[in-house]
């Protein structure tokens, strides 16, 4: 694929500006190649997509930042974003009573509390101790090092027992993971726990999309062409969704799974998750802190006021509060949600104003084991594949795969 270029050719190609395609884009025009990404919707970022719903800042689904990736840390000046943290901890919520879980490495007389209030054990304290400090202070690399379980069976090898899990554990991770089986890699989760451990989960104060449109801003003008959809992939390039022919020496798909795999016949599409998240809009707000809940029962898998951490997510004297479930929205699923936000959070919910709801059908993969950390991204000659299903389902995932799908890019051309 080495060569002078032709006029008129790109070298590249970028299908989906999402967060794997900007990177991949934005480091593909630092090694000095012409790169045209090529976007079918109305905005950068795919699921990174935040809209305004009557005075309120609403994500696609419940997002959070975490500071601690480091392909974040190298991409984005933080300090554009204005961010503002979550709590470190979560609230534990069974029926009425609420047990608070502070990170033992940042807070441990207050996590110590939380978890002889009868949450934990001695045995469940010192393995949660040594699991946070490994994460916090061990080699990355070193995941790698053993075989890969599920999550529920990494928790028994680090010594917990199963009433801990089942009530610490499971319904904290259902909604990371997005299923509540505990079924997810091992490996992914050590790297979850590790990144909670070392960095701080907060928002960008104009929603998550403003992640995507800061990627976007780093390329050169004119990269990005919005509202331009591929039709297919052909020996010479792609073909747009008007029949015309764009000639280019190398093509990446960086889109969802499911267009890749229609772009590329016989790429392996994994299992996905879905999650939905109701938007309520209250006259005042159930928790006066940025603490993410969850809840015992599993009726829901996390809810957040998220006025809290960001004032300015909903109109001045009002509270908006984000409360994701496992799967589509089912009929009556809301109310029920309603009623168990009313006795988590100790209040009335009836007077609640659902300002919308929104279902991912495609949030995460299923990363079960054995789960490869990251893949090779060269398809075939000239064609390549990234994005979060090509790696482990995160901002930090989708950033990496886009990376490496930049590396062998560069590696055939230049």
């Amino acid at each position: 694929m080495g060569g002078r270029r032709g006029r008129g050719i790109e070298d590249v190609v970028v299908v989906g500006a999402g967060a794997a395609g900007l990177a991949c884009a934005r480091d593909l025009c630092a090694r000095g190649l012409r790169v045209r990404v090529r976007e079918a919707g109305d905005r950068v970022g795919g699921r990174l997509r935040t809209d305004r719903v009557e005075g309120c800042v609403v994500d696609a689904g419940f997002q959070v930042f975490n500071t601690a990736y480091p392909q974040v840390r190298g991409r984005l000046p933080l300090r554009e974003l204005r961010l503002r943290p979550f709590t470190r901890g979560f609230l534990l919520c069974d029926g009425d009573r609420r047990t608070r879980f502070a990170d033992p490495t940042k807070a441990p007389r207050q996590a110590l509390s939380g978890l002889m209030s009868g949450l934990g054990g001695p045995r469940d304290i010192a393995a949660l101790a040594a699991l946070t400090g490994f994460a916090a202070l061990g080699p990355a690399g070193r995941v790698r090092d053993v075989p890969d379980v599920s999550t529920r069976q990494a928790l028994s090898r680090y010594g917990f027992r199963d009433p801990f899990v089942e009530r610490f554990f499971r319904p904290f991770l259902s909604g990371v993971f997005l299923e509540d089986g505990l079924a997810t890699s091992g490996r992914f989760f050590h790297l979850v726990w590790r990144s909670m451990a070392r960095g701080t989960l907060c928002l960008p104060a104009a929603g998550i999309g403003a992640v995507p449109d800061l990627l976007a801003s780093a390329l050169p003008p004119g990269t990005v062409a919005l509202e331009s959809p591929v039709a297919q992939l052909t020996d010479e390039g792609i073909v747009d969704g008007d029949g015309r022919v764009v000639p280019a020496r190398a093509v990446v798909v960086a889109t969802d799974a499911h267009t890749a795999a229609r772009l590329l016949p016989g790429l392996a599409v994994p299992p996905h998750r879905t999650v939905t998240t109701y938007y309520h809009l209250a006259s005042r707000s159930p928790l006066g802190e940025p603490t993410l809940m969850t809840d015992v029962r599993r009726r829901f898998a996390n809810s957040v006021v998220l006025s809290e951490v960001h004032p300015g997510y909903a109109p001045r004297g009002y509270a908006l509060v984000a409360t994701s479930v496992l799967g589509g929205d089912g009929d009556g699923q809301e109310k029920a949600v309603r009623a168990a936000l009313a006795e988590c959070y100790g209040t009335d919910t009836a007077g609640w104003e659902l300002i919308t709801t929104r279902t991912v059908p495609a949030a995460l993969p299923a990363m079960e084991p054995p789960l490869p950390l990251s893949r090779r991204t060269r398809v075939s000659v000239g064609r390549y594949v990234c994005g979060d299903h090509r790696a482990t389902g995160s901002l930090q995932g989708a950033l990496a795969s886009g990376a490496r799908a930049a590396r062998e890019v560069a590696a055939d051309l230049l």
